[in-house]
């Protein structure tokens, strides 16, 4: 990012020609703009990460933390015939080992390019499709309680304005006693500098300014809005909106990872945490 002090960013660079700015930015022009930047960059998104996150793999975070070693979702025997919702799906990645697993995902997604790149993996590894949505994370089309499991592997999140909506809508839609799993940008990364080398180790921003990030068009519409909470503000939310928390998982950089992934670094992961992972029980 080219902002002073830019907070993090999950996905390729700033778009040709776009400003970035530390300003506010609602509900419907974040939802817009954000649907038409993963549009834009889904091919170069899928095109850089993709041997990272796999075909059918669940990475939960750009440290390489797999779900069938952590084990966040819970007891993987719960999981055969479990129906799960994963929001922020991208190509599916996550789904489609869900359902290796025996579970029965639904992966929704703001972006329809991200969601061809889910049916284009589909055909060309000639697999059963995993069922698509393409919604709002704030409006889910699904009845009450219909989900055993939700989960979001820096999907949706930190790109919604209002996300105690979010978080109620989720909540809605699962059984009493669900999990609802999601990692995140850590927030403290916000407070740093958005580069992998030393200079990204040094704080230049208050960690307590919740300004949003965005990235606009020379006529100063948005074309790409990411927001910031602190650690207590999703205890808040979770709690608000009916959620318990039951772990906080910081993810370390793990020995023999060299890769760089935007911000993330091995330099930057054994200095500052660079994910958080949210374990919830919906009781």
């Amino acid at each position: 990012m080219i902002n002073d002090t830019p907070p993090e960013k999950t996905e390729p660079g700033v778009d040709d020609d776009a400003e970035a700015v530390r300003r506010e930015a609602g509900a419907a022009e974040s939802s817009r703009a954000n649907r038409g930047w993963w549009d834009r960059n889904a091919d170069e998104y899928q095109q850089e990460h993709g041997a990272f996150l796999g075909d059918a793999r669940f990475v939960w975070c750009p440290e390489g933390l797999d779900e069938a070693d952590a084990r966040l979702l819970g007891d993987p025997a719960a999981l055969p015939g479990a129906r799960v919702l994963e929001i922020g799906a991208g190509a599916a990645q996550c789904s489609r080992w869900l359902a290796d697993q025996g579970a029965l995902p639904i992966a929704l997604d703001l972006s329809y390019r991200q969601l061809q790149h889910a049916r284009r993996i589909d055909e060309q590894a000639d697999r059963t499709p995993v069922p698509l949505v393409q919604a709002d994370a704030t409006l889910l089309p699904f009845a009450d309680e219909s989900f055993d499991l939700a989960c979001s592997a820096y999907g949706a999140v930190p790109f919604v304005a209002d996300t105690t909506r979010l978080l109620r809508e989720v909540y809605r839609v699962l059984r009493p006693g669900s999990r609802w799993v999601f990692s995140v940008t850590h927030p403290i990364r916000w407070a740093f500098p958005d580069e992998p080398g030393v200079e990204g180790l040094t704080a230049s921003a208050s960690y307590f300014d919740r300004t949003p990030y965005v990235e606009q068009d020379e006529t100063g519409a948005a074309v790409y809005v990411e927001h910031h909470r602190t650690l207590g503000d999703r205890v808040r939310e979770l709690t608000v909106a009916g959620f318990r928390l039951v772990d906080l998982v910081e993810p370390e950089w793990p020995e023999g990872l060299t890769s760089e992934w935007g911000g993330w670094s091995p330099l930057r992961g054994r200095h500052i945490p660079g994910t958080a992972v949210f374990v919830c029980v919906r009781d």
